[in-house]
């Protein structure tokens, strides 16, 4: 049986914000995730919004962590060299009840410590957003709200973890949890069993139903699926900030929002669905953002659409986080209920039930911590002379592999070999964008699945998009080409 101190249950943002956090300490500390990389879940499909706090009710825990999580965004993704900006954000409306709601938008945001917070008349909505639906009447302008990619975070976050001695462990599905003589055993679905002091749930979709293996008690999880549209890089986007309607008891709502990397992201939708690992895109789905998108922007065209994708999220009945220790469960926390604002909120979350979690056992701050070594600046981002140093370094930097997103095989070499490196096709894709751009990795994906078979010593054949069953090649040429001359 494998002994920690801690054994953190998921890999999201919340579960590599609070790994980060408990590093800091002298434990051993283990993270399990049944997906097969950091930040599979929700955390790779979200608006990658950092909300300023203004939806959130006053006095609840998503108020409170939305906040103080939001306020430390800029320093934390600035040490961790991740992209980030504070482009700001409208909540625009369209008629006398959309004025109701803005005016409670800004009452609350004011509650909850929210500054720079303001209502503007349509024709200053329109001066600063000169493609917004003429229709809108007034608005709620946020300056700040931010916009970050929250699984290059994650990542982040998980490299300073385990480069202070946490341990990931992937394909690890949670089939049972329970406190024996003062230890808690956790027991996985391939028959992996370890033992802990601290047991800490952070698991997302699973959240509810690791909740009731630890302290009995059954939680109401809603399963709520939303779909995206990701438009194209252009030189000149319609929008330089984030911009909603007016939100709804399902959510924020349709929101049409630039990313860090340029693209022009659409949705979510808000369904509640019965399977949490059912991410499927439907033609019913994409018709209602697109219905909802059109709204905001009159002159939308999705001809530049070069992917959808959806995400689910979370949602407690309780409409709101569930963090701290788990009531009736000596020495077991959670983090569950996590949604939106969950991603703004996770770098407080964690914060907070570090420091918990290390008062109930006594743990002491390590003297030295490993300063975190962030990858080299993408290739695509360099000036001609740096681009020429890096070539002259490593002779891998000269040969382009992703043609979209100018990815280069040395940035793909480096991804496989970071603390907490990609092992499949869609890892390399979230580390690097090799596979981000038009054509979807039509192009590159051929050449990252062999780069990661000489890199991990994993069989090409064997080699996945994205974990689990989903391989790309049945077999070889040459294979084929025995196999053939064999039934000649």
């Amino acid at each position: 049986m494998n002994q920690s101190d801690i054994v953190i249950v998921g890999s999201g943002i919340t579960g590599t914000a609070l790994a980060r956090e408990l590093s800091r300490y002298d434990a051993s500390i283990v993270v399990l995730d049944r997906g097969y990389d950091v930040a599979e879940g929700a955390t790779k499909a979200n608006s990658g919004i950092v909300h300023a706090g203004y939806d959130a009710v006053p006095g609840t825990q998503k108020a409170k962590f939305n906040v103080l999580g939001a306020k430390k965004y800029a320093a934390l993704c600035a040490g961790l060299h991740v992209p980030y900006r504070k482009c700001g954000a409208l909540v625009i409306g369209f008629c006398e009840e959309d004025r109701i709601t803005i005016e409670q938008l800004y009452r609350r945001g004011v509650l909850n410590g929210v500054s720079g917070l303001r209502i503007v008349s349509r024709d200053e909505a329109l001066q600063m957003e000169p493609a917004l639906n003429p229709a809108v009447s007034c608005a709620l302008f946020v300056p700040e709200s931010a916009i970050v990619s929250p699984y290059e975070l994650a990542f982040a976050m998980a490299d300073d973890a385990a480069a202070n001695g946490v341990r990931f462990i992937f394909g690890e599905s949670v089939i049972a949890a329970a406190r024996r003589g003062g230890t808690w055993e956790v027991e996985t679905a391939r028959g992996s069993r370890y033992a802990c002091r601290v047991f800490i749930n952070c698991s997302g979709s699973s959240g509810a139903e690791i909740h009731r293996m630890v302290c009995g008690t059954r939680l109401k999880m809603i399963h709520r699926r939303g779909q995206y549209y990701l438009l194209d890089r252009s030189a000149a986007l319609p929008f330089s900030r984030t911009i909603f309607q007016c939100p709804s008891s399902m959510g924020k709502g349709v929101l049409v929002s630039p990313t860090v990397h340029g693209n022009l992201l659409i949705g979510p939708n808000a369904e509640d669905i019965a399977d949490p690992l059912d991410t499927a895109t439907t033609s019913g789905g994409l018709a209602s953002v697109l219905e909802k998108a059109v709204k905001t922007w009159p002159s939308l065209s999705v001809r530049s659409n070069i992917t959808n994708f959806s995400g689910v999220r979370a949602h407690l009945e309780t409409d709101d986080f569930m963090v701290g220790p788990v009531p009736g469960a000596e020495a077991a926390f959670e983090a569950i209920g996590i949604e939106s604002p969950g991603l703004s909120s996770a770098p407080a979350v964690a914060e907070e039930l570090s420091a918990l979690v290390a008062e109930s056992i006594g743990l002491k701050k390590k003297k030295e911590i490993v300063p975190y070594c962030p990858p080299a600046k993408p290739f695509s981002a360099m000036t001609d002379g740096e681009r020429k140093n890096a070539v002259a370094q490593d002779a891998a930097y000269g040969n382009i592999v992703c043609r979209c997103e100018t990815v280069t095989e040395a940035e793909i070499r480096n991804a496989i070999r970071r603390p907490v490196g990609a092992t499949t096709i869609d890892g390399v894709k979230r580390r690097t964008r090799a596979g981000m751009g038009r054509c979807q990795g039509g192009f590159c994906s051929p050449r990252v699945a062999r780069i990661l078979s000489e890199e991990t010593g994993i069989p090409l054949c064997e080699i996945t998009k994205s974990g689990g069953n989903s391989r790309l090649l049945s077999g070889t040429v040459d294979e084929f080409l025995k196999g053939a001359a064999e039934n000649d």
